[in-house]
């Protein structure tokens, strides 16, 4: 049994909260880039080229990409054969939060009370924390911070399954075609397919993580993933919401079996400042 502090956790993290806050993921960077090259609009390639120098000017200032640093959300692979000493992993990542968010000079987001008081934590927690045992004695943690605008268009359908795979395309592309410019296109828009209520929304964000570019393992999903793309830039929301093609830069699926009277679809999405960054103890 190989034992990781959470004092090691702590002092691991922070820097990495902060990594995901000042530096944008090298391919984001290259698919806006790539964007800005193509986008036919004047406006839409404007506001590409400032989304460039936005992330040129944080990652050399060490500022944050944008002013809205998120909910911090974690997800964590836990290998069977580690124990965590010194306390829990979600106090270690809710302590590596707090300073972090300090030392960053980040926005604190948090209310406790989500209803009535929404009180600020002043400690940007308690963190989301999303914890998956796998085999081994490494600890592997990604932090993914999510924006309140890009987090607020996501979408939950309980479809029927005998609907198919048009009216789930159709769920898709309204959802974002109704989001508009609220979440600060181009996005990155993650779909979970499967599961149930809680897994469908889970799988969404999920795949926002994956490397973008890389097209799903499955050919039919990957298709799927092509068409949605097409028909979401066909779309003219374009950057910012301000016209042009470059609505979304790539729609990511993944999917879980489910109940042969169920057909969850999930919608989350992420703006241009597509967050995560990620290690291995």
């Amino acid at each position: 049994m190989r034992e990781i502090s959470t004092s090691q956790i702590v002092e691991q993290v922070v820097p990495l909260c902060l990594k995901a806050a000042f530096d944008l993921p090298q391919d984001m960077r290259q698919a806006l880039a790539d964007a800005a090259r193509k986008e036919p609009s004047p406006i839409g390639q404007s506001m590409l080229d400032q989304l460039v120098e936005n992330y040129h000017v944080a990652e050399q200032q060490q500022m944050p990409i944008c002013q809205d640093t998120g909910v911090a959300v974690y997800f964590a692979e836990v290998g069977q054969d580690v124990r965590i000493t010194g306390g829990t992993l979600n106090e270690a990542l809710a302590k590596a939060t707090e300073e972090a968010w300090k030392k960053g000079y980040l926005r604190m987001s948090i209310v406790e009370d989500p209803l009535f008081s929404r009180k600020n934590t002043h400690t940007n927690g308690p963190p989301i924390v999303h914890i998956s045992i796998v085999p081994g004695d490494k600890l592997n943690i990604t932090i993914a911070p999510k924006g309140g605008g890009s987090e607020n268009m996501s979408k939950l359908a309980m479809l029927k399954p005998t609907v198919g795979a048009p009216v789930v395309a159709d769920f898709i592309v309204e959802s974002v075609i109704a989001a508009g410019g609220n979440p600060c296109p181009p996005i990155v828009v993650g779909v979970g397919i499967g599961g149930n209520f809680e897994v469908a929304p889970l799988l969404a964000k999920k795949a926002l993580l994956r490397h973008l570019g890389d097209p799903h393992p499955d050919p039919q999903y990957a298709e799927f993933e092509k068409m949605l793309l097409g028909r979401i830039n066909a779309s003219g929301i374009g950057p910012q919401g301000l016209g042009g093609r470059t609505t979304a830069i790539a729609v990511h699926i993944e999917h879980h079996p489910c109940h042969m009277a169920s057909l969850p679809v999930a919608v989350n999405i992420n703006c241009h400042a597509s967050r995560h960054a990620s290690l291995e103890i």
